[in-house]
């Protein structure tokens, strides 16, 4: 397990504590997992061979592969992935027991039931692929419950939300793809972490749906049809809609570059980042259905995306919104980070002014000839050179004919 850094990264600065913890508690555990971290900039050259292209960076080598570390920067996250991932992809339950006491700690549980056969080695593969998001494990049938009934083996069958559902090769294409949108719950509690894995999984889960509140204040109406949605409709809307609820408004605000009423119901596309907004407040089980089929069927206005002209009202607004947070938090920091340049530009434009009407005071004569043709100004410089002419035979003659007062006294 290693983790890539730079030495001037606030972020790997922060971790650098939680990162001493993880490496004893793997020591400790007698996980065969050794942790290291190597200084990205100073081996430049291997850190590109890993694909390291921020920081910090974590990864764990396990022969020739690499697994890229994505989720929250906490202690137990971190030692839980190092140990998902370092044993094997798929693991085995041989008993009831077993499988039972796996039910209970996971919320999410993938089981390939059956014997060898294709759909297995499609199984293995997506468990190596997705090992890094969630647990792969295999059993016969009769290690299963005696509720779980299958039409048919080999099977693949994911136990979550109180009940289970099964792979179905036909309808839902791909396994790996099938895999990454069942590895949610049907109902979550949603944060920006959240809505980044949904946005990597491979838009097979386009939309994302949540209630906004505010974390003092909890509205159960709109949480309890969401739930509802979610579990009587999911035949409906499980392959496109992500169902759940996020405290606060403060990510919602950002997208939007507004401010949303509380509590309110939302309809992100995680793929372009389009959003929806029920006409009317939702406050019955029959709207909330008829506002998520009509945006299904693509008869809602969308609003905001991806396109340029909202990236750039998107840059602007943040900026907006970063210098407004400084001054609030910090007014004179606020003042001396954006008044010390405003000063200089003004200096350097007051400058350039002065220098531009000093030059303009030694032309004065430049707006009289202002206005004449070549042929004109060609005209006025030969009568110059004539007048000089004439006079000097003149001042010549002035000169000779004027005599020292000793050159008279001497004729």
């Amino acid at each position: 397990l290693k983790n890539f850094y730079a030495p001037w990264c606030g972020y790997c600065k922060k971790l650098e504590p939680i990162w001493h913890e993880v490496g004893a508690e793997l020591k400790s555990s007698g996980s065969p997992v050794r942790v290291g971290k190597m200084d990205a900039t100073a081996y430049s050259g291997m850190a590109s061979e890993f694909g390291v292209r921020g920081y910090p960076t974590i990864k764990l080598l396990k022969g020739d592969l690499a697994y890229n570390y994505k989720g929250p920067r906490t202690k137990d996250d971190i030692v839980e992935f190092a140990n998902r991932v370092a044993g094997p992809a798929v693991r085995a339950l041989p008993s009831k027991q077993m499988f039972e006491h796996m039910m209970k700690r996971h919320d999410v549980l993938f089981v390939y039931v059956g014997g060898d056969s294709p759909l297995k080695e499609k199984y293995n593969d997506a468990a190596s692929e997705l090992i890094v998001y969630t647990y792969f494990f295999s059993a016969s049938e009769e290690a299963l419950p005696e509720s779980v009934s299958l039409p048919e083996l080999p099977a693949v069958v994911v136990f979550k939300d109180g009940g289970y559902f099964t792979y179905d090769e036909y309808e839902d294409s791909s396994l790996s793809l099938w895999v990454n949108k069942e590895r949610f719950q049907g109902y979550l509690q949603i944060d920006g972490f959240t809505l980044y894995e949904l946005g990597e999984t491979g838009g097979v889960c386009s939309f994302s749906i949540y209630n906004v509140f505010i974390p003092e204040f909890h509205f159960p109406l709109h949480i309890t049809l969401m739930q509802r949605v979610a579990k009587e409709y999911r035949e409906h809307f499980n392959r496109d809609f992500q169902f759940g609820h996020m405290d606060g408004n403060d990510y919602i605000n950002s997208l939007i570059m507004g401010e949303v009423t509380v509590p309110s119901v939302i309809i992100l596309n995680t793929s372009n980042e389009q959003y929806f907004l029920p006409s009317e407040p939702i406050e019955s089980m029959e709207q909330l259905v008829q506002f998520i089929s009509s945006v299904l069927n693509g008869s809602a206005q969308a609003y905001g995306g991806d396109g340029i002209i909202q990236r750039i009202k998107r840059v602007a607004f943040d900026a907006r919104s970063t210098i407004m947070s400084v001054f609030r938090s910090s007014p004179l920091l606020g003042c001396f980070l954006f008044g010390l340049p405003l000063g200089v530009i003004s200096l350097m434009c007051y400058g350039i002014c002065t220098a531009e009407s000093d030059d303009g005071s030694d032309d004065i004569d430049a707006p009289k000839r202002e206005g004449l043709t070549d042929e004109e100004e060609e005209e006025e410089e030969e009568e110059r050179q004539r007048a000089a002419a004439l006079e000097g035979p003149e001042e010549e003659d002035e000169d000779v004919g004027e005599k020292d007062p000793e050159e008279k006294k001497t004729d």
